[in-house]
């Protein structure tokens, strides 16, 4: 069925008319059609899915040209959407901020001043185009779904998330080194691309920001960019890195010892038990010692296992710069590493981050970008769905309900905007203009 966009509901048109000022007239059409249809659209996201779900779009190939060649800037537009999620978020961290001040303990001399926690959150993620061919940016790169090389886009991407909310930031393409000089643009790897992420962030007032990183990113780089920026910083660590233990037998009274090494000479007893923060029922083991890493900074490195029965290859290996934090508290910023990954599968699903078909990488990072203000909104949905499910005491919602929600309210909009033309008596010509034009 076509959805008319005349029957958009008030608070997406709301929602929408932020972004007015950063297009022209024509631009802005194009831009409100593009975001309807990604929210609205049950078939895919590819560009014919959308002109056949949206009544009113003259033409494929002028949404085309509105991603690929319309003089409009996808980095003002990401960097609008951040700076209306901090606005949007500035009064609940300074409630949050109160809360901790009231919970200080009294004693003399000046308080210490409290700072709401935020998740700088970083990840890439592959996009299969197999059959791409003459799309700009294709390499060969690892997929984690597939477990092998395959063609396609590598996204270099980071996700903001404080008081559980989450705002994501401008997309990166990675390419490799063959593809830059094959399409004369500078080759950054994802370390490089990382490491722009970080330095380009400017968190909300009143929070102190948290880097989280897979393994892949646990490079002393990428750690000396966020302790410049007053980061904090907590990265997965590949097994074969080394940590520093002491030994007797060493003149210098230490030696670097391999992360499984280290693991399979530690007792049971130097593992305490702590729950899963995004599970409390479920237990882990964890190992906790202040130390530094080989080729990085002074640190805590944590040691995982789901069971002490399970071999040490099993284990898993983080290092964190938060020094004061104890095994749980270390384990609650592991935990949320797992955000991206959500909102990768999620974004893929439910906004078809994957299912371009698009030549240029103008148009990509225009396409995503779109995505990322679609997923803002659903994210406001989602949150007020929270709200209410707490009521009754439901303890979460998904992204998935809240797009749902957003559906179930135009199709409602749609039923009562026929029936109160029915009733009026309009012509069926005259009603049936506005839904294919």
């Amino acid at each position: 069925m076509l959805h008319p966009i005349v029957c958009q509901n008030e608070r997406l048109r709301h929602y929408l008319q932020n972004f007015r000022g950063l297009f022209s007239r024509p631009q802005y059409g194009h831009f409100e059609t593009v975001l309807f249809g990604l929210l609205m659209s049950k078939e895919g996201h590819t560009m014919s899915h959308l002109h056949r779900a949206i009544a009113g779009i003259k033409s494929v190939s002028s949404v085309s040209r509105f991603l690929g060649q319309a003089p409009w800037d996808h980095r003002v537009v990401n960097q609008h959407n951040f700076s209306r999620f901090c606005t949007m978020m500035h009064e609940k961290i300074e409630q949050e901020r109160q809360k901790m001040r009231d919970q200080q303990p009294k004693r003399r001399g000046r308080y210490k001043e409290p700072f709401v926690t935020g998740y700088l959150i970083g990840d890439d993620s592959t996009l299969s185009k197999p059959k791409g061919k003459k799309m700009e940016g294709l390499g060969k790169h690892h997929s984690t779904t597939y477990d092998k090389r395959i063609k396609g886009h590598s996204l270099v991407e980071c996700l903001y998330t404080v008081l559980d909310r989450s705002c994501p930031l401008e997309p990166l393409l990675y390419r490799q080194k063959v593809t830059a000089e094959k399409e004369e643009v500078p080759f950054l790897s994802k370390i490089d691309l990382m490491i722009q992420q970080i330095e380009n962030f400017t968190p909300p007032a009143g929070t102190e920001t948290h880097v989280l990183l897979d393994s892949w990113y646990g490079a002393q780089k990428i750690w000396k960019a966020a302790r410049k920026q007053g980061f904090k910083i907590t990265t997965g660590m590949k097994c074969n890195r080394s940590l520093r233990v002491p030994c007797s037998d060493d003149p210098s009274g230490w030696k670097w010892q391999k992360l499984t090494d280290y693991a399979a000479s530690l007792p049971d007893s130097a593992y305490q038990e702590c729950h899963w923060p995004r599970n409390p029922e479920r237990k882990v083991w964890v190992h906790v010692v202040d130390t530094r890493v080989k080729s990085l900074y002074r640190c805590k490195l944590v040691v995982v296992r789901q069971s002490l029965d399970d071999p040490i290859s099993a284990a898993r290996f983080w290092a964190s710069s938060d020094l004061e934090a104890d095994a749980q508290a270390l384990l609650g910023h592991i935990s949320k590493r797992w955000d991206i990954e959500v909102f990768f599968e999620d974004t893929k699903e439910l906004l078809g981050i994957d299912q371009y078909q698009l030549m240029t990488t103008t148009a990509l990072l225009r396409y995503w970008t779109l995505c990322w203000v679609a997923f803002s909104f659903l994210e406001e949905v989602r949150y007020q769905l929270k709200q209410q499910n707490n009521k009754k005491e439901v303890q979460h919602a998904t992204l998935g309900e809240a797009r749902y929600h957003v559906q179930k309210i135009h199709d409602k909009l749609f039923l009562e905007w026929v029936y109160k033309h029915a009733l009026s008596g309009t012509p069926v010509e005259e009603l049936f203009t506005p839904l294919v034009a």
